[in-house]
């Protein structure tokens, strides 16, 4: 007798990688057998719809794309982890209470060379909150903006403290520049912090689960150029170290799904953005890297609806500060660190699964990024982000990194 687990899409504004997803699933079909029990996977997703908080839940694994923005959903979800035991890729309670602001003080704490930061009070506040008054009265202190601009130094970047990059993050180079910028900065909570100047190398570590990938990224290109196709980009010490940095941030946090911003200044990797567990998943952004990021998914929520993973619940950070407060140099600690991660993401299991059950996946989604169906998917998302003008010539681009990630893959798959 076969059962079957059921794995749960639960999707914002993501078109494509949806598509891909489930197309090489069901062109995949495995079957797993674990401890004597066979098991197919069905995949679905999820609406949003009113829900009675005592409703069953039918997925064993679900893959959220909206805790961030949606509370409907995110509620659902908080809702079917307490209730029912289910899975979530990025524990939303966690994913709910961090800001970045507090992932930058928990790494700072692990030792993690994450540059200076301050935190500015907002330049403006609601009028009609008459308590709110009272307390800045009574307790808030006048600070010299400029003086702060010197304590980090510049060149430094004023950015919202949760992040929200699309509201405006402001390179300054002196007081007057930062002054302005806080000025124009509303009721937002800003940090200020100390560029990582001259740098030579961008990364982002795209990391799902156990699984990590280091792309070269430049912040400064066009949106659909940011991750660039480049090979060894780093050595393989520094690809050890990078995984390691992207491991403990997400395993610290309970995060399944997540990128790290890092900068690379002599010879130093400096993580400046890591609570990112929404993390760019397009083909117009992606490109090139978006096979790897599919099978990836595939990879971790089939594991995990197999074994049947539970939800850690909470973050457990006592044995990270264990080793935080050692002597032990800042290298020896990130292993450490990394040992934690290897643990509560199984990988050495995680690892066998996969031999074992899913030595087909590779040549399966080579196949299936030559077929029109890809092909469409790509058509269908740059259709919804660039002007009827450019949906041809950008629908070519990107399809034609997606021949040459086939063309390399081949020759990696060859040659394996």
């Amino acid at each position: 007798m076969t059962s079957t687990r059921n794995i749960g899409l639960s999707l914002g504004a993501d078109l494509c990688w949806p598509i891909f997803y489930e197309d090489i699933l069901s062109r995949l079909d495995p079957e797993v057998t674990i401890a004597g029990e066979r098991m197919r996977f069905s995949v679905e997703r999820v609406t949003i719809e009113p829900f009675d908080l005592a409703q069953p839940v039918t997925y064993d694994v679900l893959l959220d794309r909206l805790t961030p923005w949606y509370h409907t959903s995110r509620e659902w979800i908080k809702k079917a982890i307490v209730q029912n035991d289910l899975y979530s890729l990025n524990n939303p309670f966690s994913l709910q209470s961090m800001e970045k602001h507090t992932s930058y003080a928990a790494m700072m704490r692990l030792g993690m060379p994450v540059p200076k930061t301050y935190l500015l009070p907002p330049k403006e506040y609601h009028e009609d909150l008459p308590d709110l008054h009272m307390t800045l009265s009574s307790y808030a202190k006048m600070f010299d903006l400029a003086e702060i601009g010197e304590q980090v130094g510049y060149p430094a970047f004023l950015k919202p403290y949760d992040g929200g990059g699309w509201r405006g993050i402001t390179r300054v180079t002196n007081a007057d520049e930062l002054q302005q910028a806080y000025d124009q900065s509303g009721r937002d909570i800003m940090h200020l912090q100390a560029g990582v100047e001259p740098f030579d190398l961008f990364v982002r570590v795209l990391a799902v689960g156990p699984q990590v990938n280091v792309i070269k990224y430049d912040p400064d290109a066009p949106i659909h150029d940011r991750y660039k196709i480049a090979f060894d980009v780093v050595d393989n010490t520094e690809w050890r170290h990078l995984h390691d940095v992207a491991m403990t941030i997400n395993s610290f946090f309970g995060w399944d799904f997540n990128s790290v911003e890092a900068l690379r200044s002599n010879g130093t990797f400096h993580p400046i953005d890591f609570a990112n567990a929404n993390p760019d998943s397009q083909v117009t952004s992606l490109h090139y890297h978006i096979p790897w990021l599919v099978k990836a998914l595939i990879k971790w929520s089939l594991y995990c609806a197999a074994t049947q993973r539970r939800m850690r619940h909470h973050v457990e950070w006592g044995p990270f500060f264990l080793i935080a407060d050692s002597d032990a140099p800042y290298e020896e600690k990130l292993a450490a660190y990394a040992e934690i991660a290897a643990d509560r993401y199984e990988t050495a299991r995680f690892e066998e699964f996969c031999a074992k059950h899913l030595g087909d996946l590779d040549e399966v989604t080579w196949e299936y990024f030559g077929t029109d169906r890809a092909e469409e998917a790509v058509r269908r998302k740059v259709a919804v982000l660039f002007p009827e003008h450019e949906v041809d010539e950008y629908s070519a681009h990107f399809w034609g990194l997606l021949e040459f990630w086939r063309k390399t893959e081949r020759d990696r798959l060859d040659a394996t």
